[in-house]
C-alpha cells in the first residue's frame, strides 16, 4: 500500500511528464493486483486517469475508468470534469451520455467543473436522435439505473459525420447551476454563438455584465466572430476597444479574432494594422492575416506575409497554404506556386487532401493542366471529394478539354459524388467552349430533375453563351426571356457577344436595350454595341454611344495582361510604354513582325473599331498588352520556355492569328488565358480551335 502511495505523490508532483506516463503504467498494474480497500485507493485511480488524459491516452482514461468503477472505487468530483474533455475529444457522444448518467446519480451534475465541462460536450455535439429534454428529462429526477459505457479498443467511432449541435442542452446545465463562474458564462456564450444564434450570445454577455461578472479574453474571442459574420465593423471596433481598455488586447486569441474580424468586413487596412499592434504573434495570427488578404484580393500582400512569416521562422500549418496557393492561381504565379509545391511536399503535407485541391486549382489557373491532373490522379478515390472534383473539372473546361470535363463528371457520378452548383458550371463551361449543345443541354435539365439543384444566373448564362456561339441567337433569345429567375445584364451580355460575333445589329440593338433596362450603368454593354457599329461602320452611331458613355461618367476597361518572370509578376497595358525594357520590347517585336508577315500573316486592321488612319490602326493593333508581355517574355527567358501569359479581357481576332504565327516562329508553347478561357498556341495552331 505505501508504494501505491510513494508513486501516486510521485504522479501528483509531475503529472505532465513522460516519466509520470510510465510511473501511471506501473501504478495501474499494481492497484489492479492491490486488496487495499476501495476508498483507500481513490485518490490513486483518479491520479492514472487524469495522468492518461494530460497524455492524450484518451482510451487508455476511459479504461481505466471503467476498471475503477468494476474494482468497488466511486468516483468523486474532480473525475468527472478529465473524462467528460476525453469523450468530447473523442467525438464519442454515447459515452458523454453515459460519463452524464453516472454524474447526475452521484449528485455532482452541477458541480461547477463538472457542469462546465458537460456544457462544453452538448455545445460540440449532440446525436440526432437523442433530444435535450430525452438527455436531461431521462436521468436526474428519476435516478433510473442506466448501465455505464465501457469502451474498448475495438470501438467503432461512427458517430462524427452525424453529430449537430445543440445549444438547448447547454443552457439547461447552465440554468440549473447553483454557483457560475466566468468559464460558465463563456461556455454558453461560445455555444450559442457556434450555432448562430448571435443575438442569443450578445444577450448572454449583457446579463454577464448585470451579474457583475467582468468578460474575459475568451467571451470577446467568442463575441468577435458574430460582427464578422455580421459585417458589423462599427460594434467590432467598441469590442475592440474594451479589449485595449482592460488589456486583453495582447492576448494572441483576441489578436487573432480582431485580424479575421477586420477582415471579412473588408477593412483589411484595419486587420493590417491590428496584426502590426499584436504583440504576441503566433500560428494563428499569421494565418489570419495571411487569409485576410487573399479573402479581400490583396493577393499580393497576402504572399508578402506568407514570407515574412517564414523568414521570422514561423512554421507554416496546413491552413496556411490553403491561403497562399489560390493567391499564387489569381496571380498566374507559377513559379511561385511550384515552390509553395515543393515545400508542401518537404513538410509532408502533400496527402492531405485539402492542400491537394488547392494545388489542383492553382496549377490549372497557371495554365499547367497536365501538373494538375497528376496531382488529382494522385489523391486516393475515396478522398476525392466534391472539391477536388470540381477543380480538376473546371480546369479541364477552362483549357478547352472538354470531352476530359465530361467523362471526369461520368466518373463522379459513377463514384457516388453528388455534383454540386460549382460542378456544373464546369462541365457546362466545357460543353460551351467545345459547341457540345446537346450535351449541355442534358446537364442543364438534369440539375434540377436528378439532382435537385436550382440552376444560377451562371448556369443560365452559360446555356445562352452555348446557344449563341452556336449561332442558334433567337433561341438564346428565347431561352433568356423564359428564364425561372429575372436575367442580369451579364446573362445578356453573353448573348450580346453573339450578336457581335455573328454581326447580327437589329438583335443586338435589342439585347442592348435589355441590359441597360435592367443595368443602366453596365459599360461593357455601350463598349460592345459600339463596336458592333463600327464593325459595321456606322460611326455615327459608335461615336453616339462613346458621348452618352462620358456623359454617365463611364469608361472603357483597358485592355492588360500581365506575365511572370524570374518570381515577379509584369504588367502590361494596351500602348504602354512605361516599362524599363520597352526599347528592346519594341525592336523584338519589330523583328517578330517582319518574319510573321514573310510567313504570310497579314494585320486585320478591321480589329480596330475607331475612324483613324490605317497606319495608326496597325500601330493600335501592334500594341495591345498581350503582344508586349509575350515578346518580353521571350526576349526574358531561355530558348524552349513555355510563355505563359494573363489577359484581363478577350482577346481580339487579330492576336489569336499574330500569336498563332509567334509560336511557330520561336518554337515554342504560348500559352494565354483571357477572360473566355485558356489558349494553347503550339506550331501554327491553337488549342481553342478558333473556337472561342
Amino acid at each position: 500500500m505505501s508504494s501505491i502511495q510513494n508513486v501516486t505523490r510521485n504522479i501528483l508532483r509531475s503529472p505532465n511528464t513522460a516519466v509520470s506516463t510510465w510511473q501511471a503504467k506501473q501504478l495501474h498494474a499494481q492497484m489492479v493486483k492491490s486488496r487495499a480497500a476501495p476508498l483507500s485507493l481513490s485518490l490513486a485511480w483518479i491520479c492514472i486517469i487524469k495522468c492518461y488524459a494530460a497524455h492524450g491516452l484518451l482510451r487508455h482514461s476511459l479504461a481505466t475508468f471503467n476498471l475503477m468503477r468494476s474494482s468497488g472505487v466511486s468516483p468523486d468530483r474532480h473525475v468527472f470534469p478529465t473524462l467528460l474533455k476525453a469523450s468530447t475529444l473523442l467525438k464519442h457522444f454515447p459515452l458523454a451520455q453515459s460519463l452524464h448518467a453516472s454524474a447526475i446519480r452521484l449528485g455532482f451534475q452541477f458541480e461547477l467543473y463538472t457542469a462546465n465541462a458537460l456544457m462544453n460536450v452538448y455545445s460540440k455535439f449532440h446525436h440526432p436522435r437523442l433530444s435535450a429534454n430525452h438527455v436531461f428529462d431521462q436521468f436526474p429526477q428519476t435516478r433510473q439505473n442506466h448501465n455505464d459505457y465501457n469502451i474498448t479498443s475495438n470501438d467503432n467511432n461512427n458517430y462524427n459525420s452525424n453529430f449537430t449541435v445543440k445549444i438547448d442542452s447547454v443552457r439547461k446545465v447552465f440554468d440549473r447551476m447553483p454557483v457560475r463562474d466566468v468559464v460558465s458564462w463563456n461556455t454558453v456564450i461560445a455555444g450559442n454563438a457556434q450555432n448562430g444564434l448571435y443575438e442569443e450570445a450578445l444577450d448572454m454577455v449583457r446579463e454577464m455584465g448585470k451579474q457583475n461578472l467582468r468578460p474575459d479574453s475568451f467571451t470577446l474571442s467568442s463575441v468577435l466572430p458574430i460582427f464578422a459574420e455580421h459585417v458589423d465593423v462599427t460594434k467590432g471596433r467598441e469590442i475592440h476597444g474594451y479589449a485595449v481598455r482592460h488589456g486583453f488586447d495582447k492576448d494572441v486569441f483576441i489578436g487573432s479574432s480582431l485580424i479575421d474580424m477586420y477582415a471579412k468586413c473588408t477593412q483589411v487596412e484595419l486587420s493590417v494594422r491590428a496584426f502590426y499592434l499584436s504583440s504576441h504573434r503566433d500560428a494563428i495570427s499569421w494565418n489570419s492575416i495571411i487569409a485576410g488578404c487573399v479573402q479581400n484580393g490583396s493577393f499580393d500582400q497576402g504572399l508578402r506575409f506568407f514570407r515574412q512569416m517564414l523568414k521570422e521562422k514561423v512554421k507554416p500549418m496546413q491552413v496556411s497554404f490553403s491561403s497562399v496557393i489560390p493567391a499564387c492561381a489569381h496571380l498566374a504565379a507559377l513559379n511561385l506556386g511550384k515552390q509553395l509545391h515543393g515545400y508542401i511536399v518537404r513538410l509532408g503535407f502533400d496527402d492531405n487532401k485539402f492542400i491537394a485541391s488547392s494545388l489542383v486549382d492553382m496549377y490549372a489557373k497557371c495554365g499547367n493542366i497536365k501538373m494538375a491532373r497528376y496531382i488529382f490522379d494522385r489523391i486516393e478515390m475515396r478522398d476525392r471529394d466534391i472539391v477536388s472534383w470540381t477543380a480538376i473539372i473546371m480546369g479541364c473546361a477552362m483549357h478547352g478539354h472538354a470531352f476530359d470535363a465530361v467523362s471526369l463528371f461520368e466518373m463522379m457520378l459513377v463514384v457516388g459524388v453528388k455534383p454540386c452548383y460549382v460542378s456544373f458550371m464546369g462541365v457546362l463551361t466545357a460543353c460551351n467552349h467545345s459547341g457540345l449543345v446537346d450535351e449541355g443541354w442534358k446537364y442543364f435539365n438534369s440539375m434540377q430533375s436528378d439532382f435537385g439543384i436550382a440552376p444560377g444566373l451562371e448556369h443560365y448564362a452559360a446555356v445562352a453563351d452555348l446557344l449563341g456561339r452556336a449561332g442558334r441567337l433567337e433561341e438564346a433569345y428565347d431561352f433568356i426571356s423564359n428564364m425561372a429567375v429575372e436575367p442580369t445584364g451579364s446573362v445578356w451580355s453573353t448573348l450580346l457577344a453573339a450578336c457581335r460575333a455573328h454581326k447580327n445589329i437589329e438583335l443586338a440593338e435589342k439585347v442592348v436595350d435589355k441590359i441597360l433596362l435592367v443595368d443602366p450603368e453596365n459599360k461593357g454593354a455601350y463598349v460592345m454595341m459600339s463596336n458592333i457599329y463600327s464593325a459595321a461602320q456606322r460611326w455615327r452611331d459608335a461615336a453616339k454611344l462613346r458621348v452618352h458613355m462620358r456623359k454617365k461618367g463611364l469608361k472603357k476597361t483597358p485592355g492588360c495582361s500581365w506575365i511572370e518572370v524570374g518570381n515577379k509578376v509584369h504588367t502590361f497595358l494596351a500602348g504602354d510604354e512605361s516599362h524599363p525594357y520597352y526599347d528592346k520590347i519594341n525592336e523584338a517585336l519589330n523583328i517578330l513582325l517582319e518574319q510573321m508577315e514573310k510567313e504570310g500573316y497579314v494585320l486585320d486592321t478591321k480589329e480596330v473599331l475607331h475612324d483613324v488612319d490605317e497606319e495608326h490602326k496597325r500601330h493600335l493593333l501592334r500594341t495591345h498588352s498581350e503582344r508586349l508581355a509575350i515578346v518580353f517574355g521571350i526576349i526574358s527567358t531561355t530558348a524552349g520556355t513555355t510563355i505563359r501569359v494573363i489577359k484581363n479581357i478577350r482577346m481580339c481576332v487579330d492576336c489569336h492569328a499574330a500569336i498563332k504565327f509567334m509560336a511557330k516562329i520561336v518554337a515554342r508553347e504560348i500559352i494565354v488565358r483571357d477572360s473566355s478561357r485558356f489558349h494553347h498556341f503550339r506550331n501554327g495552331s491553337c488549342s481553342c480551335g478558333d473556337y472561342w
